[in-house]
């Protein structure tokens, strides 16, 4: 792998059918970006904190993995690449975010050119993109089919974004286009059985560009996005990980997970 591509994200093909894909953990931003930023930029905010070390599990019992060290605030790569909007008429962040989550400016002066968001697209968003590819049309070689989990999570309160509090886990199938109905109704059985946790199928995230553009039933690509609320496993007012805080949701992911494991379009007895 070139160092370039390496830069971007880490990837590691597992044995399993089960890919999960982690956009938003990143907080590097590179020095020439970093530059063209304010203080409220460089913190980094709303990066999905520690949603890795939430799903850790899963890598380590085999499934393939890609997690992008690249923060959102240089580059989202789960935004499409002519930047419309995946939630026509809300409030929602672009390809090239000038606002944080909270409608806070991140650059003081100038927001990036179309040619600065080109050479962005060029260094982060097409090599991330291209390496989810590769796993996906690897799996799909090996087993038949793709899993694909696009792992997220964000503050529980923004009013910039939404009203109210969001719902612990927020499942996004594309209103059902991404993934068979049988992958959803397993999730959502396992959220059901519990009462610690509250959840929404295609709520306020219904899936962002991942989950829509490689979330293909009749391509044998499965993929389902899982947005969790930040204070559902740690305190959202700073950015520690406690893993004690952790520990239930943790559980209830291990369970989803062996759902989405338990799952097989190519044996409809599954």
């Amino acid at each position: 792998m070139s160092p370039d591509r390496t830069a971007v994200a880490a990837v590691h093909l597992g044995r399993l059918p089960l890919i999960v894909s982690l956009p938003h953990v990143g907080t590097s931003l590179p020095l020439d970006i970093a530059e063209q930023m304010n203080a409220v930029a460089t913190c980094v905010v709303d990066t999905d904190w520690h949603v890795h070390r939430l799903y850790e599990f899963a890598r380590e019992a085999g499934a393939s993995w890609l997690q992008a060290h690249i923060s959102r605030y240089a580059i989202d790569v789960n935004r499409p690449p002519d930047d419309h909007s995946l939630y026509p008429g809300q409030t929602t962040s672009g390809l090239c975010p000038t606002t944080s989550f909270a409608g806070e400016p991140l650059y003081d002066t100038v927001a990036p050119s179309r040619d600065e968001i080109n050479q962005r697209k060029d260094r982060f968003w097409l090599p991330y993109h291209a390496m989810l590819r590769e796993l996906i049309e690897t799996t799909r070689g090996r087993f038949g089919y793709a899993v694909l989990l696009d792992a997220h999570s964000i503050r529980s309160k923004l009013p910039h974004l939404f009203d109210g509090r969001l719902p612990d886990i927020n499942i996004g199938t594309n209103d059902g286009k991404s993934c068979a109905a049988d992958l959803s109704a397993r999730i959502v059985a396992v959220l059901d059985r519990q009462t610690r946790f509250s959840h929404v199928v295609n709520g306020r995230f219904k899936g962002g560009y991942i989950t829509r553009n490689y979330g293909s039933p009749q391509a044998n690509v499965h993929a389902v996005q899982i947005e969790l609320a930040q204070s559902a496993y740690m305190d959202e007012t700073g950015t520690d990980y406690d893993p004690a805080l952790a520990q239930p949701l943790q559980s209830l992911l291990r369970l989803i997970v062996t759902e989405l494991l338990r799952f097989d379009p190519m044996n409809h007895q599954s």
